[in-house]
């Protein structure tokens, strides 16, 4: 028994670092849209959902043919599980270069781009995801053939052993994935996959006496009977459903706090899986002498799951660590008790009623998310989605104030209970509240997204995270880079809607702009920030769509002059790598006309970040000019990531002449001028110029600033993952401090 937790434990952590390796290597070839995330996290639990249930229902029709094999065929399960690891990654490459082919012939509607890659990411996880799901039924049938007793207690047992693993799964691989990229550490995950099918066939080669002696003996059955109530599986669904649900939305309430990087993603799964181990380690003490709960526990669940609202309120002054523990452990504690109990009871250790069971879990795991996500945030938001999440539990109270001569539950308790968790409800506010000017709020699928202040003054938060400002070096972006191309551009190509300045000043060049933007709600505010935002969208020239910027590269043929990007900070936000990449400049450059400039916008990062992202430019683009840029009147926002200067990239499969400010000023219309000169800060338009193009930078410097960093790709992100080398802060870079003078030419 010893042995099998010890695999379950290697066995959950594998499982976590797939999940996690496999969702960023899916978003890098498909797109980081939430309707893609969803497809492949609900792909994921399906096939754990679909393996339980068969593995299960092969063991109750086979299990008298079958009873010496199950611990081999438990053993066959992993060493497909390895064999994925290798595989995956090669299926979805693939499979993005079959997409791409197609686009190059006839553009693809999103739909259609959906849908095909929906169904290739299912043909290509669900068969690998669901060997992970006939691990417990599978272990279960092994433990009784090899201990010749059926506990029933065993779902638990393994359960317990695979959360633990997936607490290690959770922020180890994080680590591994800085020191040896995605598929380094996916070859890691298939090499401990395969060491616990090499050790579980080992155990299968006991003496021939000892076969002999299990042969003769008849099994012994758990005295124990399972129970047969619909009502276990109904609550082992909403359990599913509701914490899931939940995950998202802690997302949206705690980003605002630990900020949109993964450590802080995983700081979020870490504190929800510790406090599930914990729950279940409690359950397996309670078992011993225990078999049915207080029906209280069911509507203590109410006021814990409001909690994450009480802990995430903005005035609540707190420990950043300590209002995730607070908000999330609590109720994942108590969901960590009841979900094994529920499991073991609907089972009694029947590997067949175990595996029904856990994929009714897992199917309540898969609608979970997709409710919160697209329906309960963009039509409630956060708190009035928690309430609806935890309305199940109110209900399970409702008995205690009933006319009933036989009452389980007592009237005071329930009500008490119930009274808390209305008063956190009630007595709590949303993030956008601690702003003294109320703000607009918009709220989709993507995000939380929130505008206030006023005149120069405006800021635009993503899930409270400050992304940019009204600034000149937006603008900058736009007038630099189509000033520097060879002859007028006829069209232009802007990744990144931000506050749309850089989209409007496009505009000013009097030519057709496409921008594309990643959270619907931010186009909305357009106006808000820019008092002419409807008459620009209303142009014929202009065109918003609402995509991940790199899978709309991917899938449309259309050529342009210039593509401008300026990604969402901070540099090391989640995902962010994928616009760095030098995967999606090779993207980036199909979509370039002869001549056609890519710029890129870089702020902050340490020396790594900063030579990783410049050698992904130069080993695409054969010529790269870069020049520094500040904005002196800026004042940054508490709170948000960016900071007074930056770095301009312009890149080309062309020399890219650099011109002097009066050279660059004769190319521009005199709308274009008109419009860089809208905020200063320089005097003259010249000045304004000159003051970019007296900055430049030495690209060979910057690239070499870290000798030992890699090149930035999609499966290095090194931006990213940096927890490593920020232990050692003297290679921090600071751009307010000026320790780049080196670079300067």
């Amino acid at each position: 028994m010893n042995r099998i937790f010890v695999f379950f434990f290697v066995s959950g952590f594998c499982s976590i670092l797939y999940e996690l390796v496999w969702l960023r290597l899916a978003m890098a070839k498909f797109g980081v849209t939430t309707a893609l995330v969803s497809i492949v996290l609900s792909v994921f639990m399906a096939g754990l959902g679909a393996g339980s249930w068969l593995a299960g229902t092969l063991a109750r029709r086979y299990g008298d043919r079958i009873k010496f094999l199950p611990l081999r065929l438990y053993a066959l399960s992993e060493l497909l599980i390895g064999v994925s690891a290798l595989v995956v990654p090669w299926q979805l490459a693939w499979g993005n270069r079959l997409l791409e082919t197609i686009a190059d012939r006839a553009p693809l509607s999103s739909a259609t781009y959906y849908l095909v890659s929906g169904a290739w990411l299912a043909v290509t996880l669900l068969p690998w995801c669901a060997c992970m799901g006939a691990t417990i039924p599978l272990a279960m049938f092994a433990i009784r053939s090899l201990e010749l007793d059926s506990s029933q207690r065993s779902f638990s047992f393994l359960y317990l052993a695979n959360v633990l693993g997936a607490v290690a799964g959770a922020t180890i691989p994080l680590f591994l994935i800085e020191l040896y990229g995605f598929r380094g550490t996916l070859r890691i995950g298939a090499a401990l996959n395969l060491l616990i099918a090499a050790a579980a066939c080992m155990l299968t080669l006991a003496p021939a006496k000892r076969a002999a002696a299990d042969a003769a003996q008849p099994s012994k059955l758990s005295s124990s009977r399972p129970e047969h109530s619909r009502a276990i599986l109904l609550l082992l669904f909403a359990t599913g459903l509701a914490t899931m649900g939940m995950e998202v939305i802690w997302i949206r309430l705690f980003t605002p706090y630990v900020g949109p990087v993964v450590y802080s993603f995983a700081k979020i799964l870490a504190a929800y899986l510790l406090a599930t181990f914990a729950g279940s380690q409690v359950y397996r003490f309670w078992s011993r002498h225990h078999y049915h709960e207080n029906e209280l526990l069911w509507v203590t669940l109410a006021p814990l799951a409001l909690l994450a609202l009480l802990t995430s309120d903005g005035r609540l002054r707190m420990d950043v660590n300590l209002r995730v523990l607070l908000g999330v452990a609590p109720i994942a504690g108590m969901i960590g008790f009841l979900t094994p109990m529920l499991v073991d009871r609907w089972s009694a250790g029947a590997p067949d009623r175990a595996g029904r069971a856990y994929a009714v879990n897992v199917a309540g795991c898969i609608a979970g998310p997709l409710l919160s996500g697209f329906f309960l945030l963009p039509w409630l938001g956060e708190r009035q989605a928690m309430l609806l999440l935890a309305l199940p539990w109110f209900v399970m109270g409702l008995p205690a104030f009933l006319p009933m001569r036989k009452r389980h539950l007592r009237m005071a308790p329930v009500a008490s209970l119930l009274a808390a968790a209305l008063a956190v409800f009630f007595v709590t506010r949303d993030y956008e509240t601690q702003y003294a000017s109320p703000p607009i709020v918009l709220r989709d699928s993507t995000a939380t997204v929130i505008a206030f202040g006023t005149g120069m003054n405006k800021w635009l938060l993503v899930n409270g995270h400050g992304m940019t400002s009204l600034t000149p070096v937006t603008k900058m972006m736009a007038h630099l880079t189509l000033a520097s191309l060879p002859s007028p551009p006829r069209n232009v190509l802007v990744i990144c809607f931000g506050m749309g300045t850089t989209f409007r000043s496009v505009i000013s060049w009097g030519v057709p702009a496409t921008a594309v933007e990643l959270v619907p709600s931010i186009p909305k505010l357009f106006s808000f920030y820019h008092a002419d935002g409807d008459k620009v969208l209303a142009s014929p020239l202009a065109h918003v769509v609402i995509d991940d910027g790199r899978r709309y590269l991917e899938r449309s043929p259309q050529q342009y002059d210039a593509i401008l990007i300026d990604p969402p900070p901070p540099i090391d936000a989640a995902g962010s790598s994928l616009l760095y990449s030098r995967d999606f400049y090779l993207v980036a450059r199909q979509r370039l006309r002869p001549g056609g400039i890519l710029q890129q916008w870089i702020y902050g990062g340490d020396k790594a970040d900063l030579s990783a992202a410049t050698r992904a430019l130069k080993e695409v683009f054969p010529y790269v000019n870069v020049y520094f840029d500040t904005d002196p009147r800026f004042t940054p926002q508490p709170g948000a990531f960016y900071g007074t200067a930056g770095i301009h990239y312009l890149a080309s499969m062309r020399p890219i002449p650099e011109r002097s400010a009066q050279q660059l000023l004769d190319r521009m219309p005199a709308s274009a001028v008109a419009d860089m000169m809208e905020w200063g800060p320089e005097k003259t338009p010249l000045d304004q110029l000159q003051y970019i193009v007296s900055r430049p930078a030495s690209v060979d410097r910057l690239s070499s600033l870290s000798a030992g960093a890699p090149t930035l790709d999609d499966d290095r992100p090194i931006n990213e993952y940096n927890q490593l080398r920020t232990l050692f802060p003297e290679h921090m870079v600071s751009f307010d401090a000026q320790p780049m003078g080196s670079v300067i030419r």
